[in-house]
């Protein structure tokens, strides 16, 4: 049996990825991938990341896989849809099976069956892949038996199966099968770009918080944590078989467990291994103590989520933590020599000018080294999107949009927002410019900030 994984990424379609140059291997299939190779599925993986749509059709046209499974997210959705298209109207390719999977699917199934696909998996992708693969090969006609999967019975309806449990030990799990793609394109582009270069690596499953806006639809609600020794090892086997100058750790909340955090450190000491390494985590999910444990581990920086500098929006989000006690962390985190970077969302429902202002606050007071501002958007499934559905302002086509494109009707109108952003981050690069005693830049932001207060006030009205 012939099978494919892809995920339909095209980094020269992303302009914005293509100024950021941030690429990062796409771990979900290559983990699927090596679960496969230890059950005995030999595999091929596409990694369409540094390639074009027309090297992957080529490819579809030569392999005439009899499987072809595709991570779907909010960003690669419009091309999976156009690879289904490819592949169903493909004479040659009339037998490949479609196989979707990944946080955009469990929500969109009945539209994806319709346009196309033959599988979905919904939730963790291993197991439940592996079973399919496993009944495909023995040519059966039915799939009641495969948890986590949604198919077409003989009258062409949509079954959807009942869900698969979470694995409880993911140490079970193989490392992901990063020798199937080509990291070099990976580390060529940071190299270029940044001056060093980056590898991702995941500890854990899952999230036990319960932040409004965030879709939990592979892992659920969950925290599952591979052991530290076995995240050693794979920091080891990186070490050996690459060269590469740093770890960025994609788990939601790096520090949640101390103990787990505390056993990594000793571990990284007890076999000498120098790691440097960037992670994501929760203000109040960190001390002093965890500080000092990531400056001496070799943490350089620590992003820490707040979204809002009012803590009025921060309890609509139920992000469930203190604005004061992220300041104190930014702050505590720099102090150790650690950067500090933060994400900002605008645009939350209920959010006014004055919150908006709490924010600039929040950002020339903590001061963080790094910030990220977007606006807010709900995703399908989401408690967010659940509130604002009843306030959508835009109809959209979904076979040509995503969720990202939805608008809802908040305080003010988005374009009031776009400003905003302006707003924020001139009136934060005005304070620190002054810091530095950039005296050059601050006329020029300080008249950016006033003319994007201009533009919300026009926008408002």
């Amino acid at each position: 049996m012939k099978i494919i994984l892809t995920h339909g990424y095209f980094l020269q379609e992303d302009e914005k990825e293509l100024q950021i140059m941030k690429p990062y291997v796409p771990l979900g299939i290559l983990c699927v991938a090596a679960y496969l190779e230890e059950q005995g599925f030999p595999n091929t993986v596409f990694d369409s990341t540094f390639q074009s749509f027309d090297a992957l059709e080529k490819q579809l046209h030569t392999e005439r896989p009899d499987v072809v499974a595709v991570y779907v997210n909010l960003m690669t959705k419009l091309n999976v849809l156009k690879i289904i298209r490819t592949i169903k109207q493909a004479p040659e390719l009339q037998h490949t099976r479609i196989v979707l999977g990944g946080p955009e699917v469990k929500n969109h199934i009945t539209r994806f069956m319709e346009s196309g696909a033959d599988f979905i998996v919904s939730g963790e992708g291993e197991e439940t892949m592996t079973e399919l693969v496993t009944a495909l090969q023995q040519k059966h006609t039915t799939f009641e038996s495969v948890k986590g999967l949604s198919w077409k019975n003989a009258n062409g309806e949509t079954v959807t199966n009942a869900t698969r449990d979470l694995l409880k030990d993911i140490d079970k799990l193989p490392f992901p099968a990063r020798k199937k793609v080509d990291l070099q394109f990976y580390f060529d582009a940071w190299k270029e770009r940044h001056g060093y270069s980056m590898i991702s690596v995941s500890t854990m499953r899952g999230c036990p918080y319960t932040c409004k806006w965030c879709s939990r639809a592979v892992y659920g609600l969950s925290y599952r944590r591979r052991s530290p020794k076995l995240v050693v090892d794979e920091i080891a086997w990186i070490q050996e078989n690459y060269k590469v100058d740093m770890l960025w750790f994609v788990d939601d909340v790096f520090t949640v467990s101390h103990k787990w955090l505390r056993d990594f450190c000793d571990e990284l000491k007890r076999r000498n291994i120098t790691v440097k390494y960037e992670i994501i985590t929760r203000a109040d999910r960190m001390n002093e103590e965890v500080i000092q444990l990531l400056a001496a581990s070799g943490c350089f920086r620590v992003w820490i989520g707040a979204e809002s500098g009012s803590q009025k929006i921060i309890d609509a989000m139920d992000r469930r933590v203190d604005v004061q006690q992220v300041r104190e962390m930014i702050r505590l985190t720099r102090r150790y020599g650690v950067q500090a970077g933060t994400f900002i969302m605008l645009g939350y429902p209920g959010e006014t000018r004055d919150d908006i202002r709490e924010t600039i606050h929040h950002l020339v007071s903590s001061d963080p080294d790094l910030y990220t501002l977007t606006i807010a958007y709900p995703i399908k499934g989401t408690e967010l999107y659940g509130e604002v559905e009843d306030r959508f302002i835009t109809e959209l086509d979904w076979a040509s949009s995503t969720d990202r494109d939805i608008d809802f009707k908040r305080t003010y109108p988005r374009r009031f927002y776009e400003y905003a952003v302006r707003w924020v981050y001139n009136e934060v690069q005005f304070h620190k410019s002054l810091k530095k005693s950039s005296w050059l830049k601050l006329p020029v932001h300080k008249t950016k900030s006033v003319l994007a207060q201009a533009g919300m006030w026009w926008a408002s009205k």
